[in-house]
């Protein structure tokens, strides 16, 4: 069955699906396709019951350096159109926002590692984030941001410091939630992702990828159960 099936969208090649994520996807039983998005097009959504959009470097407006988030942002619109369901990481947020009519651009400081964010009160009655604390820890590697005020239609779930806009979803379609920060991660990816983007990630954001990476294997286990249920009610929702 389709619904029992999602298009896995990723921008990089070393930030796949993280741990937390795939673990999320065997226990809900779910078959996935991954799409390397700067190397093929993104396929028909008809095959699936929604997509995941991963993180990766482009800002959503760089379209000139990086052509295929045109055709992106094209399936984007089709799966909305269609109900499908939507999940988006970090820029897979941002996009899922601008194709909404929110803008989206730099915040005051990189938000780099772990910080703690909270629901807001419509979050808090949001179907994916049931069973979840507030405040919610969450992994951060980003410096662009959505900005509100978010256009008629688009519910604030979760917000922070570091990021006025940390998750948002859709007023008549709960299938569709885009998450600024990137708790699929566990602690193996985190180390990755420090050897593969740590000069930019470091850079300007006040890190410090010793405690990042303590921080990441004392929370492993707390985090991993977090987000797993956030995907149960996410899938269930499928």
């Amino acid at each position: 069955m389709a619904a029992k099936s999602l298009l896995i969208v990723q921008h990089l090649d070393w930030e796949g699906p993280g741990q937390h994520l795939l673990a999320a996807l065997s226990e809900g039983g779910i078959t996935y396709e991954v799409v390397e998005a700067w190397q093929e097009p993104v396929p028909a959504l008809a095959p699936f019951g929604g997509m995941i959009v991963l993180g990766g470097s482009p800002n959503v407006d760089e379209e000139k350096e990086f052509p295929y988030l045109i055709g992106l942002k094209a399936r984007i619109r089709e799966g909305l159109a269609a109900g499908k369901a939507y999940l988006g990481f970090c820029l897979g947020h941002q996009l899922l926002a601008h194709v909404l009519g929110c803008r989206v651009g730099p915040l005051p400081q990189k938000s780099v590692g772990f910080i703690t964010g909270e629901l807001t009160p419509a979050g808090m009655a949001h179907p994916v984030f049931q069973g979840l604390p507030s405040p919610l820890n969450l992994f951060k590697w980003h410096s662009q941001g959505v900005l509100p005020p978010l256009p008629a239609g688009v519910s604030l779930l979760a917000r922070s410091a570091a990021a006025p806009v940390e998750a948002l979803g859709l007023d008549d379609n709960p299938r569709v939630v885009g998450l600024q920060f990137d708790n699929h991660a566990a602690a193996r990816d985190v180390a990755a992702w420090l050897k593969h983007d740590g000069d930019w990630a470091l850079k300007g954001s006040g890190a410090d990828p010793a405690a990042m990476t303590a921080h990441a294997l004392t929370q492993e286990v707390a985090m991993g159960r977090e987000f797993r249920l956030f995907m149960a009610n996410f899938l269930r929702l499928l």
